[in-house]
This record gives structure tokens, sequence and C-alpha cells, in this order.
């Protein structure tokens, strides 16, 4: 049996992981692929580093160059994490004619390009499958499943951290800084958790999506962004009254033309969300992930699992690893290519294009005469209202009001919205959530 021999760089959470998983089904992945598969090396931060899983001594090194130098080793895994020293690795494995299997979302995003060309001239391959969603095969359901077909729309819960916390907040009623204080003790988010939380790692991670599904590389700078450190625990109660699930989901989704001037293009965007309780989104919970995809061919599939994590990232990369030894055992020949440039003239459609429905949370003046300013400025904005909310019972200087916004773009709601703010009688910034119907 023909063997390819591995070599790994980051030897922590995910890096033991992978290696007790190799562990424990590296003979059944011999078998069936027919193909046994080897750690030869693998670079850590220091030997006695704390790991969840122990990796054997005889392995390991803390020179990541002998890894990349070893003219034995055929695949390098890469987990050291960010778009720094890590770049510098990959480009480095790949002149040497090794294929790369990463799991770094944030290299891929900001590098995509510049790492595929680097591939593509050295004749390697370079597999990313664990970069999103973890242990949900997204990455390969787009490439090869789904091959046959184009995607108006693609909907991601995309990050746990930020999932974990909008569901215990929905189901305790608590505040957003307890509930990510109490993940953090817990491990769920990190310290400082700006990269979660202020939603830059679904933005790496929906932008790829993005990418594999348009046929062309959708720039992280023109993905727009936005955390979920404004919602309340009062948008999640009236929320719930509408029949609505607050969720931070990542969007990929084809935009028509908003005038003759105009191009049609692809909405790449991060945001919360309202989602009906009525669509499966809403009933994704906890630390997992799911992705909604919606094919002109295949129609509407859902991806669901966990989308961290070492056991789940273990999963993925050793997917990974497998194409990629069956690649070598075909004699190099690379099956499917890591991305493919195939749209020519794509864009991503700039936000205030976007036309949505939208949740909007004041804090005005309870007096007569606010009502009708508000929607004095809606109107001369050619927006309507579907619904207005002013619940009794609330005492202060001011009280909350709700209103749902007919479809209507983002360049005319906020211009409004810019308006409102500055009456007299509205207290504090509006809180404004945009709403998905999935349709």
């Amino acid at each position: 049996m023909q063997q390819v021999n591995l070599g790994m760089i980051g030897g922590g959470t995910v890096g033991s992981g992978v290696f007790h998983a190799w562990q424990k089904n590296g003979g059944l992945m011999a078998a069936r692929l027919g193909v046994k598969i080897q750690f030869r090396k693998i670079a850590v931060k220091a030997f006695d580093e704390p790991r969840p899983y122990p990796i054997a001594r005889n392995l390991m090194t803390t020179d990541w160059q002998e890894v990349i130098n070893d003219p034995q080793i055929h695949i390098v895994i890469e987990l050291v994490g960010g778009t720094g020293i890590a770049k510098t690795m990959v480009l480095a494995a790949l002149a040497q004619r090794k294929t790369v299997v990463t799991a770094n979302k944030a290299l891929l995003s900001t590098h995509g390009p510049e790492l595929f060309a680097a591939a593509a001239k050295s004749g390697a391959n370079l597999y990313f499958e664990a970069s999103v969603c973890g242990g949900i095969p997204i990455i390969k359901s787009l490439r090869e499943g789904f091959v046959a077909n184009q995607f108006p729309a693609i909907y991601g819960i995309v990050n746990g951290t930020c999932n974990y916390i909008l569901s215990r907040m929905k189901a305790e009623g608590a505040d957003f800084a307890d509930v990510l204080a109490d993940a953090q003790k817990l491990g769920y988010a990190e310290t400082p958790p700006d990269l979660d939380i202020d939603g830059h790692d679904a933005q790496h991670k929906i932008g790829i999506l993005a990418s594999l599904a348009h046929g062309f590389w959708a720039d992280h700078h023109q993905i727009h962004t936005e955390g979920i450190r404004d919602v309340s625990k009062i948008d999640m109660e009236f929320a719930a009254k509408l029949g609505y699930t607050i969720k931070l989901l990542g969007i990929a989704k084809q935009s028509k033309a908003q005038s003759p001037k105009s191009k049609a293009g692809v909405q790449v965007s991060v945001y919360p969300t309202l989602i009906p309780n009525t669509h499966v989104l809403a009933s994704v919970n906890g630390v997992f992930n799911a992705c909604f995809v919606r094919g002109d061919i295949v129609g509407d599939t859902l991806f669901y699992g966990r989308g961290a994590g070492k056991d789940a990232t273990a999963s993925a990369v050793l997917s990974d690893v497998a194409d990629a030894a069956l690649d070598l055992k075909n004699g190099g020949k690379i099956r499917v290519a890591p991305f493919v440039a195939c749209a020519k003239g794509g864009r991503i459609a700039p936000m205030d294009e976007i036309v949505s429905r939208y949740y909007l949370r004041l804090s005005v003046v309870d007096k007569p005469g606010v009502l009708s300013k508000i929607a004095a400025i809606f109107a001369a904005a050619k927006i309507g209202i579907s619904s207005v909310i002013q619940p009794e019972g609330h005492e202060g200087e001011s009280v909350p009001l709700i209103l749902m916004i007919h479809d209507a773009p983002n360049a005319a709601m906020r211009k409004a919205l810019a308006k409102i703010a500055k009456l007299p009688a509205v207290k504090n910034k509006p809180v404004m959530i945009r709403v998905e119907n999935f349709e």
C-alpha cells in the first residue's frame, strides 16, 4: 500500500486533536482510501505546552522549517492561525510543491488570491475545509456536490460564540454583558472577544463561501459587517412577541439592479437578523453552526453541526488529508482546484443598494405628535411602516416605540434614521435590526 507522510505545524488544542483522531481512525482511513497515512513530524511551540491529547515526543520539533524542508513529507497541515507567520509557512510549503491543508479562515480571507496563485504556480494544492463551520462539509458541498448549481442565496450561522450568547439571551431573558462574561468563563468566548462578537470571524467565513459560490474572490474589505454588541434583551423580547428570533447571520445572496444604470451584484454581509420562528435556522441554538444553501437546481438544503472545537475541526482536516492523499495516489494530479475564478465582472453590491425589511426600536418621549413626525420622515423617504407597538407600563423619561418597516433600500433607511435621531423627542440612538424572510 502506498504511504503518504504528513507534517503538521501547530500542536495545541486543534493540532493534538488532529493527531488523536488519526491515532484513532488512521487505519480505517487507510482501508477506505488504499493509502497509508503516516505522521512524520509535528512543529510545536514547546514540548511541554498544555494540550488535550498527547503527541509522541519523537515526532515533535520546535522548528517549523524542519516540517517544510523534510523531503519525505508530502502534505503540510497548518494550524497556527493568524495572517502573519502562517502566511510565510504556507507559501514556503507550496513553493516546495507540498500540498497544504489549513483551517485558517483569516489567512484565506485576507490573502486567498495570493495563496491560490502560489498553489497554481507550484502545481501543488491547497485544501481548507476546516476553515468554515468546523466539521460541516460545506466547502466540499459547494465545490463538488452542488457543482451543477447556481446559488441564489446562502445564509449561515457560522460563529458559535455569537450563537451561544444570543441563544442564552433569548432563553433566559439575560443581558448581553452577563452572558458574554459567562461564555468567557466556560471557554466559548475568547478574551478579548472582539473577533467573534464584532462579526469579523463570521465575515471571514461568509466571504469564503461567497467566493466559492459565485466564482470571484470576495474582498473582505467590501463585506458589510456588524456584530452583536448592541443587541439587548428588550430587543429579544419584542422580537419574540413578533414571532422572530435574533441570530447573527452571514449572507451571500444575489441582488437585483436597483436602477437601469446600476449593475446586479452579490450581497455579502454579516449582521444581526430577525429570523421567523417558523424557519429552521431559528432553532439552531448554542454553539452549533448551520448553513442554509439555496441552489437553483437542488433547491433548499441545510447543513448543521459543530462549527468549532478540536474534534469537529480534526474531522474536517483529515477529510482534506484524505483528498490530498488520493491526489498523490493518482500521480499528483489535482482533481479539484482550491478556487476557480469563473465569473467575469462579479461584484459585491454596496450595502446601500441592498433592500430588506427592518425592525426599529426608538426611545421616545411619550407625548402626542411624536409618531406622526416619525411617520412623516418615513413617508418623505417613500418607506412604509407595516406595524407599530408602543407597550404600556414603561416608566421614565422615555418609552420604547417599536416599528416594523416594509422593504426599503439601506440608503433610504439610513438617511431616514439620521433625521429621526435628531428629533427632540427621540432620546437614544435608534436600534435597527434587519429582517430576513428567506423568500
